[in-house]
């Protein structure tokens, strides 16, 4: 987002106040934002705000230094406009091209992508001028982020409340971002599995999930419809990904089988545990014996499985290895018969936890791409455009 240029729209609602703080998280994310504030949002936050937060002028009338013509320059110079929250009166508007303010006015003279977030009473929203607007606007192209259920300004509970900050910026970023996967159904598994030895211990790995949960959002972002099967992990999924959950290999195993298969790229990423105890205890272990013995018996191979059945979808595999990385890699991609694999050094730790990773694609005989060393949202997109070149 560093560098992005946006225009935000605040509209007269109580929710006005979270425009505040997701133009300050905009901000610091690198983005250049332009705010205008419509006569009813003055009500509920100050011009002030908003120019302290991004070290901006910000507009409220047509008339704002009107020799630079404001509604025309300013959506020229933005590439995506983003309207939060939207009034039901703001979105009646814009679904009958009405232009009475400054804000109107520069969405009607607007060819960038369009992004509007309504937030209102449950009963405004679902009055069905309210949902024959948004149909228009949906029809048009904008991209409408609907929102939640929850605690309402009136003291109610129901749906209207404004979206989370999370799927605002998703909103945007997926806005900005070339659509080159649209259309495309991709799968990706991510985290680790657990096995268990009795009922409070378990056998694992030190996977977080954090390069598959980055997949999930880059392949969102361009456009892809995202399964995302997620092994026990701290992290959030990200939005607009239908997310799987599972705990152990065969949990894992069924859900790739019944999600993944038939897929147009599968991207496995899970470190799925290779050994699980033959006959977990029912009760706990004490700790009175010196040394214990475990039978330990394969787990399901889930990627093998599910290349044997990828029909003409386009399976990516992980390896993480300790020594002779790409001969290894290589192997277990021939092996398993995968149209590519991403392998890294996994030695002293490297690898695991949000931090930076590296990776080298490698593909048939020969074929080899060095990802680099970067944050693994960074690595994710590299990723993408690799398999999404090699798909050519």
């Amino acid at each position: 987002m560093k560098g992005a240029r946006i225009l935000l729209g605040v509209g007269g609602g109580i929710a006005a106040y979270k425009a505040a703080a997701l133009t300050s998280t905009l901000v610091q994310r690198g983005a250049v934002v332009d705010v205008i504030l419509t006569a009813e949002a003055e009500r509920f936050i100050s011009p002030l705000t908003f120019s302290s937060l991004t070290a901006r002028p910000v507009y409220t009338s047509l008339w704002d230094a009107p020799e630079r013509i404001p509604h025309i320059r300013l959506v020229r110079e933005a590439q995506v406009a983003l309207v939060v929250p939207a009034t039901a009166n703001l979105v009646a508007k814009l679904a009958l091209g009405l232009a009475d303010d400054l804000l109107t006015t520069a969405l009607l003279a607007a060819r960038i992508p369009l992004v509007v977030a309504p937030a209102m009473n449950e009963a405004m929203y679902e009055n069905a001028a309210t949902q024959e607007h948004l149909a228009t606007l949906r029809a048009r192209g904008f991209a409408i982020v609907d929102p939640e259920r929850g605690y309402l300004a009136e003291g109610e509970s129901g749906i209207g409340r404004l979206a989370p900050e999370e799927r605002l910026i998703a909103a945007v970023e997926r806005a900005l971002t070339p659509q080159t996967l649209a259309g495309t159904r991709v799968a990706i598994t991510a985290g680790p599995t657990r096995e268990a030895f009795d009922p409070v211990r378990f056998v694992s790995n030190a996977s977080t999930g954090a390069t598959g949960v980055a997949l999930a959002r880059e392949a969102a972002k361009r456009g892809a419809a995202v399964t995302l099967i997620l092994g026990p992990t701290l992290l959030a999924p990200p939005s607009g990904v239908s997310t799987v959950h599972v705990a152990t290999a065969q949990e894992m195993h069924d859900a790739v089988l019944a999600n993944a298969a038939g897929a147009d790229i599968v991207i496995a990423s899970a470190a799925v545990v290779d050994w699980r105890p033959g006959t977990p205890s029912p009760q706990k272990q004490k700790k009175g014996e010196r040394s214990i013995d475990v039978r330990l018996e394969a787990t399901p191979d889930v990627l093998a499985e599910l290349a044997a059945r990828k029909g003409k979808g386009f399976v990516v595999g992980f390896a993480a290895e300790t020594d002779d990385h790409e001969r290894s890699a290589r192997e277990k991609m021939q092996r398993k018969h995968l149209d590519a694999i991403a392998v890294n050094d996994v030695r002293d730790g490297r690898g695991f936890g949000t931090g930076e990773n590296a990776l080298v694609l490698l593909w048939g005989e020969s074929g080899r791409k060095d990802l680099g060393v970067a944050s693994k949202e960074t690595l994710a997109a590299r990723l993408l455009d690799a398999i999404e070149e090699l798909r050519k």
